[in-house]
């Protein structure tokens, strides 16, 4: 149906679409070409989020490369024929045409259809909150840019594009400010020593300007119309306004160029109106002068900026101690001589050695040695860990008393450390469903001041009052209303709350967690490996085959050697205590938790759980009275067959982890429903449950109907939390409204989480939520202050009830108290 006709139902009705083609069509879900939206990445995402806001669209998957769009509907919100002409009337709108602000752009074909790279960037010299908004927007408008968050209070900016580095370093100075890298934890210390001399320049800053406003108030104080005094007062005001506000002029000048306004448009235009309305008075004493309005108004924004610096450096206090645990320098052994070196300059394989008391510099191995390793600040275990040979060593953990001599496993960004303080730029770097809110209204807020500015100046002209007392209405107007606290308000919690989550040992992959997890009314556990540690031990073999033992044992290995899965890899450990060797298999096939085939020489093995041997149509009756007996011990079951018939029955323990009830109980408590779902028996499953105080168990479930089940919660608007470990998980923590993993997990499973728990600690799920509501608390509480102060300040401004310093400094001190708020979340135990 290339054409883009179509038969309808009985009546034989034709359907023409003008601006695509129908390439597949079934009862619900509809697939068409656009070809005017064909390489257009843009153009589509923008369609993407517009089908996405009608009723009846659940969802919309779009391939740019050949303008393909595949949607899936509700036929009784949204009918079919309803359907097309919607489709119609939307693409006709922005896909026959490019978009203005496209024609002038010269895309680069070097990189146009490369795949799209998430990138955290340092970016420097933003002064308030309106600046990271402004900066957001404009790296928004590029149509190579995917996405962008910048983050004033971490000065990061998290950017998903087709564009390399250097040409958004380019963009973002172009825009006056500054991007570089923090890839590594060098150049994250590079950027903590540039924000120390930024605070030290602010010092000196105010300290010079101070010297140049006291006289200029002292000679206002006088009140003397001395031309000789006014000359004075319009030098010193003039250099303190040059010194002190030359980047706030400069950057209002850049964004009023591209018809842009921000917080510090404000201040220019209050303090530029201030002094050149006094600048006359030089010639006509009579007239009234603002010099010390415009000097106070400088000093009061650098003096806030200052103690905006001193609390931000407060609030990225916990990453900044992760940054710091890696050490300068490491201790490297070569052809048998010690060598000093810096710590970015570790290669992969070097030897390094440890002396007691000294941080790890770098992943790696124990090659020699034997030491206690305090990992606390690294994975939030308390107890030291023993190491000897053949055992792991993370970045920034601390030797104790012994020497160790490590290989480097691992260097740069790619530590274990360095992960975590990616996920922690990741999460701080989101934005939250209520920041994008305060973000639309602080978009469209600053252009409103100034429009209500002039409205108050014209306003008391039109009332009678001089000239004078009309201006300084205006500019307080123009100061009072600062729209920075309301900036601050989310991003400051968030960066407070992913700190303090991250000195518990949780960390963030996704920000928006915060948000979401205050209102989770049900957590489901996976049991294996979550609710019990997932180091399992053998404890029966039950053989009705023609094997012995010992060979069916080494059988049962061998097909299991490549398996991941823990019950696997107990088989494994099994037959290598007892001295077996491991044979080579072939045709080795792996299904999620249901099981494994192999072939062993002649014979073909399947091992796993009983739906597994069902589906191969396994009779397992010689094993139905063995099985059901060790079930009810709530032992785990492996079955095997060999060559299609039942030959033996594995039975395996799991220790449950030693907090796992105080847990539930704890979510119970807060009037949380916990569940759990594995792919165990009823019997195996019901045995752990109660143990640990689960009440709804859901069992024999594969990844399929783990991930039916939170959808079919979801659906009845449920708020689903989803905490597991394996392969098996990913599928369900990806469906979640929140899924967390711990740390011991499978790669695929930490990539699909929102929230790794370090230490293999599930107790940290009931501190995530807790912090989760705190963090929620403290941001409705900033937005509240954030809007309150501008509801019942912007009124007196205009009523003329608050004079220019006055309104600068109560602006200033609003945003610090916005962030001296959210760092009341480190209290908060």
């Amino acid at each position: 149906m290339a054409d883009g006709n179509i038969k309808m139902g009985n009546m034989d009705t034709i359907q023409t679409t003008k601006h695509f083609s129908i390439a597949h069509r079934l009862n619900k879900r509809l697939r068409i070409i656009v070809p005017s939206l064909r390489k257009d990445r843009e153009r589509a995402y923008i369609l993407q989020i517009l089908l996405l806001k009608r009723e009846g669209v659940k969802s919309v998957n779009i391939t740019p490369q050949i303008g393909s769009l595949t949607i899936v509907f509700d036929p009784e919100k949204l009918p079919f024929v309803n359907l097309l002409h919607l489709l119609d009337a939307v693409i006709a709108n922005i896909g026959v045409q490019p978009r203005e602000a496209l024609k002038s752009l010269k895309r680069d074909k070097n990189y146009s259809d490369k795949s799209a790279q998430d990138f955290v960037i340092g970016v420097g010299d933003m002064s308030c909150a309106s600046c990271a908004l402004y900066l957001e927007m404009i790296l928004q408008r590029q149509p190579d840019v995917l996405h962008a968050s910048v983050n004033y209070i971490s000065e990061t900016a998290r950017i998903k594009t087709y564009l390399p580095k250097d040409k958004l370093f380019k963009i973002i100075a172009d825009n006056g400010y500054q991007g570089f890298s923090i890839d590594s934890l060098a150049e994250r210390k590079l950027l903590f020593d540039l924000e120390r001399k930024h605070l030290h320049k602010a010092k000196r800053q105010i300290l010079t300007l101070s010297k140049l406003s006291v006289p200029v108030w002292l000679l206002s104080a006088i009140g003397s119309k001395s031309r000789t005094l006014l000359l004075i007062q319009a030098v010193l005001a003039g250099a303190a306004i040059i010194g002190g506000g030359r980047d706030i002029f400069k950057k209002a000048f850049n964004q009023a160029k591209r018809g842009a306004a921000e917080m510090d448009s404000l201040v220019a235009l209050g303090v530029g109106a201030a002094y050149i309305y006094s600048i006359p008075a030089l010639f006509r004493p009579s007239r009234h002068v603002y010099f010390d309005a415009a000097t106070a108004i400088i000093d009061f924004v650098t003096v806030g900026r200052y103690l905006e610096e001193l609390a931000k450096n407060r609030a990225v206090q916990d990453i900044r101690k992760l940054v710091n645990l890696q050490p300068h320098q490491a201790t490297l052994l070569k052809d048998g001589k010690e060598l000093k070196i810096m710590a970015e300059q570790i290669e992969i394989d070097d030897i390094l050695l440890i002396r007691p008391g000294e941080r790890i510099p770098a992943d790696g191995e124990v090659i020699k040695g034997l030491s206690s390793v305090n990992e606390a600040m690294v994975t939030g275990s308390a107890m030291p860990a023993i190491k000897e040979p053949g055992h792991k060593l993370y970045d920034g953990s601390i030797n104790g008393s012994g020497v160790l001599q490590m290989r480097a496993t691992a260097t740069g960004k790619d530590t274990f450390l360095s992960g975590l303080i990616h996920m922690v730029d990741q999460a701080q770097a989101s934005k939250l469903k209520i920041q994008k809110t305060v973000d639309s209204v602080a978009s469209v807020f600053v252009p409103s001041v100034i429009v209500l500015s002039g409205a108050t100046f014209g306003g008391w002209l039109l009332a009678g009052e001089r000239v004078a007392h009309a201006l300084s209405n205006a500019i307080a107007v123009l100061l009072i209303s600062c729209p920075c606290a309301l900036g601050l308000a989310t991003p400051a919690a968030t960066m407070v709350g992913t700190g303090q989550a991250a000195r518990r040992g949780i960390y963030i992959r996704n920000g928006e967690v915060l948000e979401t997890a205050a209102s989770i009314d049900t957590v489901l556990f996976d049991k294996t490996g979550t609710i019990t540690e997932g180091i399992a031990e053998i404890t029966d073999l039950f053989n009705i085959s023609d094997f012995d033992d010992e060979r069916l044992l080494q059988l049962a290995a061998s097909a299991e050697f490549n398996s991941e899965h823990f019950l696997g890899q107990a088989i494994v450990r099994y037959a290598k205590e007892r001295g077996m060797e491991i044979e080579e298999s072939s045709q080795f096939h792996n299904a999620p938790d249901r099981g494994i085939r192999a072939q062993i020489g002649d014979s073909q093995l399947l091992l796993g759980s009983d739906l597994w041997m069902k589906q191969h149509q396994i009779d397992l009756t010689p094993l139905k009275a063995t099985s059901k007996k060790l079930a009810q011990q709530g032992k785990t079951l492996v079955y095997l067959a060999i060559d299609r018939r039942a030959a033996a029955l594995f039975a395996a323990t799991d220790t449950i982890r030693p907090n796992a009830r105080q847990v539930v109980e704890h979510l119970h408590q807060a009037g949380i429903d916990t569940w759990m779902v594995t792919g165990d028996t009823e019997l195996a499953a019901r045995h752990i449950s109660e143990q640990v105080g689960i009440v709804t168990v859901y069992s024999e479930a594969d990844p399929a109907k783990k991930l039916a089940l939170i959808r079919q919660l979801r659906e009845s608007g449920h708020k689903v939390a989803m905490i597991g470990d394996g392969i098996n998980d990913a599928p369900a923590l990806a469906a979640a409204n929140v899924s967390l993993v711990i740390d011991k997990g499978t790669d695929i499973a930490i990539e699909a989480a929102d929230l790794v728990l370090l230490d293999g600690d599930i107790g940290k799920i009931a501190d995530a939520i807790e912090l989760s509501e705190n963090t929620l608390s403290i941001i409705k509480q900033n937005l509240t202050w954030a809007f309150g102060y501008n509801a019942i300040a912007i009124p007196f401004a205009v009523a003329g009830k608050l004079n220019p310093a006055i309104a600068s400094a109560a602006m200033a001190l609003s945003s610090v108290s916005v962030i001296v708020n959210s760092l009341r979340l480190n209290r908060k135990k």
